[in-house]
């Protein structure tokens, strides 16, 4: 039967999983929180640091001359040919040996190192370091132990870790189903100018009589359409047909 750690690191390539509890700018404040997270005694065995955004940043450091090719070169065959003489003193006895083998050393690697940079020819003049940064370093833990992680995380000395908090949105409603955009202020009336004009507003619609008309709106039979220009209340009778008058001293 075999048995596996929870925090085991995966054979394969493999994306990392769990639940992002904080994110910071550069890898040292990252180390810092995880750091703390070990000293309060955390399964940091569940936690993950992520670099997002990588970039290969190459730095230069110097220009490369022959002087500068001769002494490295010299420099490190010394130190292998330290290393080869205390081995045969110790096998001998001879302190000589010592002596020699560093200047072997010297020699061979002063030696090489120059004909290395020869054969360039002068296509890489200069020295430089190698890295790769992130644009932000995340912090991602196991989903059942993440809150426990957050509150550990909050009660970090200030500038201790630098936790950086989520930029709150420009807009909360914004894509929210259902939300109502805020409506946009009436614009501000110059000074000295009066005020805004009243619009017209339309006279209501007349609703025909049901009494002389149909349901579906046609005068009924024997009864008269009434026109625009006669009032309400001189409207044909729905039985004789004759107009009824709205003046006292006027004929029928």
């Amino acid at each position: 039967m075999s048995m596996s750690r929870p925090g085991a690191v995966p054979r394969v390539p493999t994306p990392p999983r769990g639940e992002e509890i904080a994110s910071y700018a550069t890898y040292l404040e990252a180390q810092k929180a995880v750091d703390f997270l070990s000293d309060n005694k955390f399964a940091v065995e569940l936690v993950t640091i992520v670099g997002t955004d990588l970039k290969m940043v190459e730095r230069v450091t110097g220009r490369l001359t022959y002087g500068r090719v001769a002494i490295a070169g010299a420099a490190s065959g010394a130190w292998f040919g330290l290393f080869v003489g205390l081995l045969l003193f110790m096998f001998s006895g001879q302190g000589g040996f010592v002596l020699t083998a560093v200047g072997i050393g010297a020699g061979f690697g002063l030696l090489f190192s120059v004909l290395s940079y020869a054969l360039t020819q002068g296509k890489r003049d200069f020295t430089s370091q190698s890295q790769i940064v992130a644009s932000s370093y995340g912090i991602l833990c196991a989903p059942e132990r993440a809150g426990d992680a957050r509150q550990l995380l909050s009660r970090m000395p200030e500038g201790a870790g630098g936790v950086r908090a989520p930029a709150a949105p420009a807009n909360p409603t914004w894509g929210t189903p259902g939300a109502t955009p805020p409506a946009a202020p009436a614009p501000e009336a110059p000074a000295g100018a009066g005020p805004a004009p009243t619009p017209p507003v339309a006279p209501p619609a007349r609703t025909p009589d049901p009494r002389w008309t149909t349901p579906t709106g046609e005068p009924r039979y024997g009864a008269m359409r009434p026109t625009s220009d006669q009032p309400a209340d001189a409207q044909p009778d729905a039985q004789t047909g004759a107009q009824q008058p709205d003046e006292p001293g006027r004929p029928a």
